[in-house]
């Protein structure tokens, strides 16, 4: 039991539903983060940009061996020969869905983060492009979510662990590695993920520190110590262990959940996308050599998604969509009633979003969907629409010129001839509220909630 009275997920030494329970050596205080999703983007994003210098050879070369070599098999045990082809270079062709997985424990990890007995992948960030590369949602999947699971192989021994009908999401990893949290993924949404990504402790500090920093503000002072966060109330820039320690404060932020917990990686994620997609970034050649070298070093992806060309193409199609029509959202879940430490789906709402997901249906958030731990930044201006233009070839034809005294059909007349009459110009229909999701745009700036 947590000191503040809270149940703490990690200290559970029993027999979770329907599970076996994981074991600890030593239990640790730290939780994983939400940055994999937005390093993986990053990183591909800086090797296209790189790839224009005069260094290109050098850098992304090092960029390919590294992911290359790091490369994980993601096909869980399938021998059907099924995967995701590796798309010409150019703009990826259609839509497509990453799982970008945080784990707590590696072979090589640092003392400083807890020495643990099993790895919990505790971050599961399901990215979805629409076909039309016009819009993409962020699905943060809490690590508390009671779930069915598939048979899963695991990677190194061949093992098989037989399905089971409800255990926490986070323990899918130790289940068979990232190729089991795929399939349990993959079953949870009914999504294809042919493409998926990992990254541990090390690799979020890493990652990080080569952005430079990511711009957060608090609504109160934090002083959390289970994760060493001290921050004070209002702005403050973030990076390497900081960063680290406000992306997985639960203590410090909300209500103290984990749901809080993901508001506030959602805050840190949509900076970090209009960071990313600023000049100042975008016209910095070290900071985008540095954003790429350490990907190419900490993060492992799906031997499907480790080549040049699939990154650069999901690069490319991410690269022009606008921040807000970039949503990121909870997945839909409720207390469980066997156990109010965890989560269970709510299948209506679930089944709602992800049909919308895989029909690239467009929706819209509530003005109050923002999650627990998030409130406004009331010191920032709101987000602005964004500019549209209508192509030539969509643009309405102008009426045929009727010159001054003449009729077309009656021949001339006296006086000025009648005005023509306008066009009316189609109004765009906006997407329906889906109700009851909780979530943010990047567009949006927002603020913490320091605890309660």
């Amino acid at each position: 039991m947590a000191p503040d009275g809270q149940p703490d997920e990690l200290a559970e030494p029993g027999r979770r539903h329907g599970t076996v329970p994981v074991r600890h050596r030593r239990r640790s205080r730290w939780h994983s983060t939400g940055l994999p999703l937005l390093e993986f983007t990053a990183s591909t994003l800086a090797v296209v940009l790189v790839s224009g210098t005069v260094l290109a050879g050098l850098w992304v070369t090092r960029f390919a061996n590294d992911v290359t070599a790091n490369a994980v098999d993601i096909s869980n045990g399938r021998t059907d020969g099924r995967g995701a082809a590796a798309p010409q270079l150019g703009s990826f062709d259609g839509g497509f869905n990453v799982l970008m997985v945080g784990v707590d424990n590696t072979a090589d990890q640092s003392a400083a983060f807890g020495d643990r007995g099993g790895t919990l992948n505790d971050v599961n960030i399901l990215l979805h492009v629409a076909a039309d590369h016009r819009s993409a949602v962020v699905v943060s999947i809490p690590r508390d979510l009671v779930i069915p699971q598939p048979d899963c192989t695991d990677p190194v021994t061949g093992d098989v662990a037989g399905a089971v009908s409800a255990q926490p999401i986070n323990e899918a990893f130790g289940r068979g590695g990232l190729g089991c949290v795929v399939a349990t993924v993959g079953l949870l949404t009914g999504l294809s993920i042919p493409y998926a990504g990992l990254i541990s402790f090390e690799g979020t500090v890493a990652m990080a520190d080569a952005v430079g920093g990511v711009p957060i503000c608090l609504t109160d002072p934090i002083n959390d110590p289970y994760t060493g966060l001290n921050l004070p109330a209002g702005p403050s820039v973030v990076s390497g262990q900081t960063a680290l320690s406000y992306l997985r404060s639960r203590h410090g932020v909300g209500d103290g959940s984990d749901l809080s917990r993901i508001s506030s990686q959602q805050a840190y994620m949509s900076s970090l996308v209009r960071v990313l997609k600023s000049n100042s970034t975008l016209t910095d050649l070290p900071k985008l050599s540095r954003l790429s070298a350490a990907a190419g070093q900490n993060l492992k992806l799906s031997t499907s998604l480790a080549n040049m060309s699939t990154m650069v193409s999901m690069a490319l199609a991410l690269r022009d969509i606008s921040l807000d029509r970039i949503v990121f959202v909870q997945y839909p879940s409720e207390p469980n009633p066997d156990n109010s430490a965890k989560l269970v789906p709510s299948p209506d709402l679930a089944t709602e979003l992800f049909r919308k997901v895989a029909a690239d249906e467009s929706f819209a958030l509530a003005p109050d969907a923002l999650g627990p731990s998030a409130t406004l930044d009331q010191a920032s201006p709101g987000p602005t629409a964004p500019a549209t233009s209508v192509p030539a070839s969509a643009a309405p034809s102008a009426p045929p010129s009727i010159l001054p005294g003449t009729n077309p059909s009656a021949g001339p007349v006296s006086g000025p001839a009648p005005a023509p009459t306008p066009t009316p110009t189609p109004t765009p229909t906006s997407p329906a509220v889906l109700e009851g999701l909780r979530g943010q745009t990047a567009a949006q700036q927002t603020c913490s909630e320091a605890s309660y």
